[in-house]
């Protein structure tokens, strides 16, 4: 199948993301990919394909109507999570799921289990891309842009189905939140888009955490251990003070749904200095900005104890629920879920406990809710992804530009 031949093709290019590399792309092999693609949409017949020097990809299938359709697109990211390698990828076909325990390497002992992973119950009878067990497979997000360009080249093979102009944009670096930093909406040109990067076949999302990094500076005083009674302060204590002063039962381990968290990603420290770093993260606005307030008062209190200037806190916001600027054109919402019934997909309306380049880019002046590209258990070496529910994605991509050209008729 053409579909499953593209996206094994993508997955054999490494394309991790990296938090320590400073331009953009952050790293120079997803510019390699970058490159390979866009020779494919030249080849595939798409016009106006255009790769920047920050790795941003966009291409043009040109509307076959008289009637005035406005511009949509669809955007998918060429980068992998760096949580995991993306080297030398090694993807199986396990056809025909039987519902049981999946060996991806016998040697090492690393299995995929439903006792663990309880949704691949969902997908029985249907055909699993796999890994051998020591990558991650890369779905998150190539299946996306697998199925943004064999939509583009299934309307093309069938001039029946009348579609406005559409645009696909293909970025680097989501995964580490830079995705939407460089994105030219401008050129672009688009009324809406959609992203092509939820999860589970059916998950349509246009609700996102707002979402603020924090860093947080103690400072110290070291003394010879041996002599530092009332001169000696410990940076470390007075951090450990820090995170004992917020909700212990509002962390990620602890919430769900709707509800907000601070989260501890990472510490380091002497006695002289210790640096926290958070993230924040809500889906309510108004309790969105009283967790950072909260934060603000716990270092107030602590620098009333220990002195001024012993307890600094750095707030960054860094994006906000698209929800706000979805909400005025919901009709882009009511599109998607068309579109999914309409090939045989139950839509699922759910929130996002994350962040999508869509919210970045919504409030750029490009409204970009979410659409599931079909692939589970990202980030990991069980990641997997079926091969039905990338032709459901697929046809829905297809069936949103019909539906959205019926509209204007």
């Amino acid at each position: 199948m053409e579909l499953v031949e593209r996206f094994l093709k993508y997955v054999s290019f490494d394309t991790q993301s990296s938090e320590e590399g400073g331009g953009c792309p952050s790293t120079e092999k997803q510019m390699t990919f970058a490159r390979y693609l866009e020779q494919e949409l030249i080849e595939v017949g798409l016009e106006d394909v255009s790769l920047d020097e920050h790795g941003y990809l966009y291409a043009t299938l040109p509307s076959n109507t008289d009637k005035q359709v406005p511009v949509i697109g669809f955007i998918a990211h060429i980068d992998t999570s760096p949580d995991c390698s993306g080297h030398g990828v090694r993807p199986r076909i396990v056809e025909r799921y039987d519902g049981g325990d999946i060996v991806l390497s016998a040697a090492d002992g690393i299995v995929t289990s439903p006792r663990q992973f309880p949704e691949l119950s969902d997908h029985v009878g249907e055909d699993l891309i796999v890994t051998d067990g020591h990558t991650l497979l890369g779905a998150d997000d190539k299946a996306g842009i697998a199925e943004i360009v064999q939509a583009m080249v299934y309307l093309m093979r069938h001039p029946e189905i009348k579609h406005g102009k559409i645009r696909v944009g293909f970025n680097p670096d989501e995964e580490i939140g830079r995705g939407a930093h460089l994105f030219d909406v401008k050129k672009f040109g688009c009324a809406w888009a959609y992203t092509m990067d939820g999860g589970e076949v059916g998950e349509l999302e246009f609700e996102n955490f707002n979402a603020a990094g924090a860093r947080v500076t103690v400072k110290g005083l070291n003394v010879h251990p041996g002599y530092a009674k009332g001169k000696m302060l410990n940076s470390m204590r007075v951090a450990a003070e820090f995170v004992r002063m917020l909700p212990a039962e509002e962390t990620p381990e602890s919430t769900e749904g709707y509800e907000g968290f601070y989260h501890l990603t990472g510490m380091k420290g002497t006695v002289e200095e210790t640096v926290l770093n958070y993230i924040v993260r809500d889906h309510d606005r108004r309790k969105f900005e009283e967790r950072k307030a909260f934060m603000q008062q716990v270092a107030e209190r602590l620098n009333g104890i220990y002195g001024a200037g012993t307890v600094t806190l750095e707030l960054n916001d860094q994006y906000y629920n698209m929800r706000e600027r979805i909400e005025p054109m919901m009709y882009i919402i009511d599109i998607a879920r068309e579109a999914m019934e309409a090939v045989g997909v139950a839509c699922r309306i759910q929130a996002i406990r994350g962040g999508t380049d869509g919210a970045q880019l919504s409030f750029k002046g490009l409204p970009c809710p979410n659409i599931f590209a079909g692939g589970l258990n990202f980030h990991g070496r069980n990641e997997f992804v079926p091969v039905q529910s990338m032709e459901k994605a697929m046809m829905t991509v297809v069936k949103i530009a019909e539906l959205t050209a019926a509209r204007y008729a």
